[in-house]
């Protein structure tokens, strides 16, 4: 695959599609690699004359490791924030969204249609917030605000987010499946598919340290509602009612922060994209994406 070299950090990306057709570029979760974004609903994309990125984010699969920062400490971190301090964190979301237009500039896309899961939305809002001209349309998929009176996450869901991984490839896969077993969308979890997922994921890159990094870049990351009020870029969040990781209130509160932002709340839905809801998903994001070529192209009132 080839690589986007932005100086400090290289990042490592695929694309589905003619790169002359309008770009999509989905941005992964705390912790995922692009393989989080399945070839088969890459592909379902692409078939909708879409140019579609998927790309590993700083410290998760073959884009680079930040290890020399070191391991992120949570028994001090999280008392930290919880006094209201500022602790500080080796990386920020900010510095996570500059990664991703660094990206569209590698690639010479002017402005691309950002599709963010989780902390992929994270990202995607603030790099919608930090760098306005690179977004055509925005999609928040299961993510919130950062503002933390909403998106609470299940107890149960919580600690599998912060359980460290045992470092055996067996031991990696058990731990990944007791996980997505917990937020997974009620009738459709696939035990084979995350058991295959995980072990494609170990062994094209195992790196449980990236993964802390990230999180702290989450936890410290600064409540956004007051700068989605101001955004102007057109919005679609989509969530899921059951959600056990980030609750459904994470994306109510992020379509009332947004002007003009669209919802598709999706019934019985998880803290995953389950394939027999791709094309639900598929349908409203490229309607979303044709809807915002529209009104750029439609002339302004005077």
């Amino acid at each position: 695959m080839p690589q986007a070299d932005l100086g400090q950090i290289t990042l490592e990306y695929e694309t589905f599609g003619p790169a002359s057709s309008p770009a999509v570029l989905l941005v992964a979760g705390v912790g995922q690699q692009l393989l989080a974004w399945d070839q088969r609903l890459c592909t379902m994309f692409a078939a909708e004359n879409l140019f579609v990125i998927r790309y590993d984010n700083r410290d998760v699969g073959l884009s680079t490791h930040l290890d020399h920062l070191g391991k992120v400490r949570f028994g001090t971190l999280i008392p930290a924030i919880k006094a209201g301090e500022h602790p500080q964190v080796p990386y920020s979301l900010r510095d996570m969204a500059d990664d991703a237009a660094g990206l569209l500039e590698h690639l010479e896309i002017r402005a691309a249609n950002v599709v963010g899961m989780s902390m992929g939305g994270m990202i995607a809002q603030t790099l919608a917030i930090s760098h306005p001209d690179r977004i055509a349309s925005l999609t928040s998929i299961m993510s919130s605000t950062g503002d933390r009176s909403v998106g609470h996450g299940t107890p149960e869901a919580i600690s599998h987010l912060y359980a460290a991984p045992p470092p055996d490839r067996a031991g990696a896969v058990r731990s990944a499946i007791a996980a997505a077993r917990v937020i997974a969308t009620e009738g459709h979890f696939d035990q084979s598919a995350t058991a295959a997922l995980a072990a494609a994921a170990y062994d094209r890159a195992f790196n449980p340290g990236g993964i802390g990094r990230q999180l702290a870049a989450i936890l410290t990351a600064e409540d956004r509602t007051n700068a989605l009020r101001a955004l102007t870029t057109p919005t679609l969040v989509i969530h899921g009612t059951d959600d056990a990781l980030i609750s459904a209130t994470g994306g109510m509160a992020t379509a009332a922060a947004i002007p003009g932002a669209k919802v598709v709340m999706i019934q019985g839905m998880g803290h995953d994209l389950p394939p027999p809801l791709w094309p639900q998903i598929v349908t409203a994001i490229v309607a979303h994406i044709r809807d915002a070529a529209d009104t750029e192209l439609r002339p302004r009132e005077p």
